[in-house]
């Protein structure tokens, strides 16, 4: 199997007004075409920022100290050229929040067109036909007649099959998906988590998810890495993990997963 991302021994550091805190502390793992890998932990565990780093996308109070990010055979961390040549083409990224991550005074149209522009697409009638054949892949109705309408217009839902739509545009190879259902109602959820496993299964792209939902992980996860104070204090096979947590965080993240037993025994005491 091919070897797409090799994280090794990363470190980032958050820059305070208190000092210097080590938001990363050392983490590595790897990920390969067509697997799924999840990067669990509470708020402020550092998930997310490990998946920043390895973008290049960090805010300015964060900083990559030391490690190794190879992409394929290209060696990707701090190296502006090389990741410029990668990200947005063949790592693509989807955004926690659509409302914040789309543009509101542009239209949707607009905004995939610019993502197709991106992938080496140019001239508005191949723009606009690429942009169509995008939302008919993440299943949105009447996808042409959605082109002209702005983010606002939109359901929580669409927006994110929005984002998804713009991520696939350049035929990436691996998709970070930071939180990708956290922003939207439960109803939905389930949706979007089957349509990105409907694509990963007939694109065969490798997939970093990054979600604090156990529920998530186990669903989209080939493999689990939980995370807790910017370290990795487990990691494993989706159903070995949650079925045979070894570390104490880990039970504590499977407890505060809902329980049908618990929400009716709940109910029924109250009444």
């Amino acid at each position: 199997m091919t070897n797409l991302l090799r994280v090794d021994e990363l470190q980032i550091e958050l820059i305070t007004a208190r000092g210097v805190i080590r938001a990363v502390d050392g983490v590595s793992f790897s990920i390969d075409a067509g697997e799924t890998v999840t990067i669990i932990g509470e708020s402020g565990s550092g998930k997310s920022t490990t998946a920043m780093g390895l973008l290049g996308l960090l805010p300015d109070d964060l900083a990559v100290l030391s490690g190794a990010v190879r992409f394929k055979d290209c060696d990707i961390l701090g190296q502006k050229k090389a990741l410029a040549k990668v990200r947005g083409r063949h790592i693509a990224l989807i955004p926690q929040d659509p409302m914040t991550a789309l543009s509101p005074v542009h239209t949707i149209g607009s905004q995939l067109r610019e993502a197709v522009r991106h992938s080496g697409i140019t001239g508005k009638s191949k723009e606009t036909a690429r942009a169509v054949e995008l939302l008919e892949q993440v299943r949105i109705q009447n996808p042409a007649g959605q082109l002209g309408k702005y983010p606002h217009q939109l359901s929580g839902g669409m927006l994110q099959r929005v984002l998804i739509a713009c991520s696939l545009a350049s035929g990436p190879e691996l998709i970070v998906a930071d939180e990708p259902t956290s922003a939207l109602d439960v109803t939905v959820q389930a949706s979007i988590l089957d349509l990105l496993l409907e694509l990963q299964e007939r694109t065969g792209v490798g997939m970093l998810v990054i979600t604090h939902d156990l529920g998530v992980a186990r669903l989209m996860s080939d493999r689990i890495y939980v995370m807790k104070d910017g370290r990795f204090v487990e990691n494993g096979g989706a159903e070995d993990l949650v079925l045979h947590p070894r570390s104490a965080y880990t039970k504590k993240l499977l407890d505060a997963v809902p329980r049908l037993g618990d929400f009716t025994t709940t109910v029924g005491a109250s009444t």
